[in-house]
Formats: C-alpha cells, sequence, structure tokens
C-alpha cells in the first residue's frame, strides 16, 4: 500500500477520488489500495532564535549574528494533530512506500520533506509532478511517478530560500532595534531592498522640480501638427503669430509598415501584472484565485516561470483553443484560424508550461464563480487566443510640416490587420477596461503639398515627476 500525501485538504480529496480512496478516516481517506492525507501548508517551521539558546529571548547587539549550526524544527501548535496523523500514517507497516503530492514547486517539495525527515520515515518516496487538477491529468501522473531523488535539488533550493530569509530577517531585525532605540525595525531578504525602492521613488518624487514649457499645434483642418518643446511664453507667442493663417508647406512624409507580434502565454508574474493592471488585483489575490482556479480543474499550475507550452500538448491547446472561442465575449470575435506552433517551445518550459485554461471550461458554467475567479479566467482565456492569432499590422505615418520657417510634426497610424488586437479590444470592451490610447489616422498627405489658411495656438505645459510605483510596476 502507498500513502499519498497532498499539501491542502481539497486537493487530497481530488486524488482521493480519482484513486478510489472513498473510505474517509480521521485525517486520510482509505480504499483501492492507497491512503491518502495531507499537510495542511506548513505544517513544520524552523526554530526560533531561543530554541538555541535561552539567551536569544532578549535581543542584544552582542549576540549577533545568529548561525544556527545544526538548523533545527518545530512542528506548528495549531497543526500538531495533523502531523501527527501523518508521522502515524509513515509508521504503518502497512505503508510500503510514499508518494509526495503537494504543490508541484519548490515549496511544495520543501512542505513535504520537512515533514517526512522530522518524523523520521525512511520509506521510498514517489514525485507526482502534474500541472492541471483534471483527473485525466492526476490519472497520467499517477501511471508516470517520478524517483523523489530526481528533485532534491528543488528541495535544496527551497532550503536556501528558507535559511534565507531567516538568516537575514532575525539578524537584520535584531541589528537594526537594537541600534535604534529598541522600536522594533523589521528587515526582510526581499521585503526591505523593495522597501528602498520605494522610498528612493517617493524622494525623487518629493524632489522634483517641475518645469514649464510650451507647444505651437498647427490645425491644417483635416489633421494636426505640434513642435517641440518650446521654453518661453514669448518665443510660443511669436511663432503663433507667424503661422497662424499663413500656408503650410508637407515637406517630406514617411510610411513604415509594422508588425507587432502577438503576445506570449501567461506566467505567473505577467499574469500578476495585467490583473493588478487591468482590475487592481494585489499580487496575492491574483495567486489565490488562480490556486482555485487550478483546484477547480479550471486553470493549469500557477506557481510557473514559463510562457510556452510543450510539443505534446499541441492538440489540447487547439481543443481548449476552440472552446475559448466560443465563450463570451471571445464569441463576437472575427474568425480567425489559431496558429498553435506560435505556443509551442520544449526548449523554454523546465518544471512547468504557461498558464492555459483547461478542458473543464467546456463543461463548467463560470457565471456562478466569484467575479475574481471569472474575471482571471476569461482574462487567461483571452491571453490564449490572442497568443494564437495573427499578428497586429499597422501602417506608421510621419509628416514634416513648415510653416513661418518652422517645423511641426503629424503622426498617425494606419491599421492594415488588426490581428490579435480585435479579440484583446472585445475583451476589454467586455470588462469596462479603458482602451490603449491610439494615434490619430492622418489623410493622405504627398510631399510639396501646400495648406491654406492654417490655424496656430499655443498650450502650456508641465514637465511631469516619476510616477509613483504600483503593484505592477
Amino acid at each position: 500500500m502507498k500513502l499519498v500525501i497532498a499539501e491542502k485538504p481539497s486537493v487530497a480529496m481530488a486524488l482521493a477520488k480519482v484513486l478510489g480512496a472513498t473510505g474517509r478516516r480521521d485525517g486520510y481517506m482509505e480504499g483501492g489500495g492507497w491512503l491518502v492525507s495531507w499537510c495542511v501548508g506548513h505544517l513544520v517551521e524552523m526554530a526560533a532564535p531561543d530554541a538555541y539558546d535561552t539567551r536569544y529571548s532578549k535581543w542584544a547587539y552582542e549576540d549577533l549574528p545568529i548561525i544556527p549550526a545544526p538548523w533545527q524544527y518545530i512542528v506548528l501548535p495549531d497543526t500538531r494533530k495533523q502531523f501527527n496523523t501523518l508521522s502515524a500514517l509513515m509508521a504503518d507497516s502497512r505503508v510500503e512506500a510514499l508518494v509526495c503530492a503537494t504543490d508541484a514547486g519548490r515549496e511544495g517539495e520543501l512542505i513535504f520533506r520537512q515533514v517526512y525527515y522530522l518524523c523520521g520515515c525512511k520509506k521510498p518516496v514517489q514525485r507526482l509532478w502534474i500541472s492541471s487538477m483534471e483527473d485525466s491529468a492526476i490519472r497520467e501522473g499517477f501511471a508516470d511517478l517520478r524517483d523523489s531523488a530526481d528533485y532534491d535539488r528543488l528541495y535544496d533550493a527551497a532550503l536556501c530560500r528558507a535559511k534565507a530569509d531567516w538568516l537575514v530577517g532575525i539578524n537584520g531585525t535584531r541589528l537594526f532595534t537594537t541600534v535604534h532605540g529598541g522600536q522594533t525595525l523589521n528587515v526582510g531578504r526581499v521585503q526591505t531592498p523593495t522597501l528602498a525602492l520605494l522610498v528612493e521613488r517617493a524622494e525623487a518624487i518629493r524632489q522634483f522640480k517641475k518645469e514649464k514649457f510650451y507647444t505651437m499645434e498647427l490645425d491644417g483642418h483635416t489633421f494636426k501638427a505640434a513642435s517641440d518643446r518650446i521654453r518661453s511664453k514669448p518665443d510660443a507667442d511669436k511663432l503663433r503669430r507667424a503661422c497662424d493663417g499663413r500656408e503650410a508647406v508637407v515637406r517630406s512624409v514617411e510610411h513604415s509598415e509594422n508588425r507587432e507580434q502577438p503576445p506570449k502565454l501567461y506566467d505567473l508574474t505577467t499574469l500578476q501584472r495585467e490583473a493588478n493592471r487591468l482590475f487592481g488585483y494585489t499580487a496575492q489575490q491574483t495567486l489565490d484565485y488562480a490556486q482555485s482556479l487550478y483546484e477547480k480543474k479550471l486553470l493549469t499550475y500557477p506557481r510557473t516561470d514559463s510562457r510556452y507550452l510543450t510539443s505534446g500538448m499541441e492538440d489540447t491547446a487547439s481543443q481548449v483553443i476552440s472552446l475559448a472561442k466560443g465563450l463570451p465575449p471571445f464569441a463576437a470575435c472575427p474568425g480567425f484560424t489559431p496558429n498553435v506552433s506560435r505556443l509551442i517551445s520544449d526548449k523554454d518550459v523546465t518544471d512547468h508550461h504557461a498558464i492555459i485554461p483547461t478542458l473543464e471550461i467546456g463543461r463548467t458554467d463560470m457565471d456562478p464563480l466569484p467575479s475574481g475567479e471569472r474575471n482571471l479566467l476569461k482574462l487567461v482565456c483571452c491571453k490564449l487566443l490572442c497568443a494564437s492569432a495573427a499578428p497586429y499590422v499597422f501602417e506608421s505615418v510621419t509628416a514634416s510640416i513648415d510653416c513661418g520657417g518652422h517645423t511641426f510634426t503629424a503622426k498617425g497610424t494606419h491599421v492594415i490587420d488588426e490581428g490579435w488586437r480585435s479579440i484583446e479590444r472585445l475583451f476589454r470592451a467586455a470588462m469596462r477596461s479603458k482602451a490603449e490610447d491610439s494615434t490619430a489616422v492622418l489623410p493622405a498627405l504627398t510631399e510639396g503639398q501646400s495648406i491654406g489658411n492654417v490655424e496656430a495656438s499655443v498650450s502650456e505645459h508641465y514637465t511631469a515627476p516619476p510616477r509613483a510605483y504600483t503593484e505592477d510596476t
């Protein structure tokens, strides 16, 4: 019999259902030759400094740095009961081997192994590595269990991260607190450099001194052209008088065709950034929504740093695209033939492929989902469709206009093929999200063309300070 250990109860229940472990016990499921239990997140954590020496219960500059040797671990009081359940199951004579089924990532590996090692278990371990909670993916994963040793370096990376957090957090916080009069000043490996960026930007904004400048605009009746920045109002007014009601001449017109390739699929970071920009969700909210959708079998594993799929997923991707095209608001998209090969790159996928919807979207009513999850799922559907669509093709036009002895510039665009942007535009309209700014369309202009009786006007502007950071930036 094998013992399967998941990261949380909801995932354990999904695994147990597929395995046929339907018998409910206290802290685990049993049946079909399997035992399935769970960790409830982190059951084990690194011990506090006073576990190494009671003198560390008081913060003293002289005791720094505190560097544990060897490191000690403790069971969290709130979850001791579940830890004891896992310990008993590992020691059960019926259990011949274990399956690590915590989340297929760095922290999941750490959660399982800390419990395994603290329980003193020596039984062999296999690793379940899946990127979707669909029943088919679970069955395929159990049919292809990996050797746990293949993930030793992943565990080492997680343990290194945890030790770095402890060493910087404990020593940095105690150092700054004792040096600065005893008021607790929290220091963290990640939070402190992030705080430094925020402080530096806030200081740059505080010290910024705005400068006034002017621009002059020519109204050529069917287009507008603007001057470069003018530093003084008298100079701007002088130029306006020299041009108002006069004739302007087109000196040059430059055309260039541009192709904006479709965006890549989402990894977690780009998903968090766009969800913040479009919906105002924090990074943690986006992760929570994505994790919930993953556990509901609607989204693939969210903690990924890849923006591509593997070659073995080509058929699945095509099926998911067909389903996504039928969902609102995408059903209103002009017909397009998806280019799935654009999404594939085996060399760019390591632990997990990019985040995409699963085939379950074809069998699930999205309306009952919480609004945050529904928005995020539609956002991922939009990205999948955009990524497989045609490029956005447009022509840029830049015209140089002479008037009153000065040069003015008019810019515009002409869309040749809206491509993937037509899908994005429909999504933004449905989400009531502001569309990206677009450049004006210029009429057909030719070199040497005269435009009579132009209107000239001066506008006042100020230089802008650096923008405050958002969670996206």
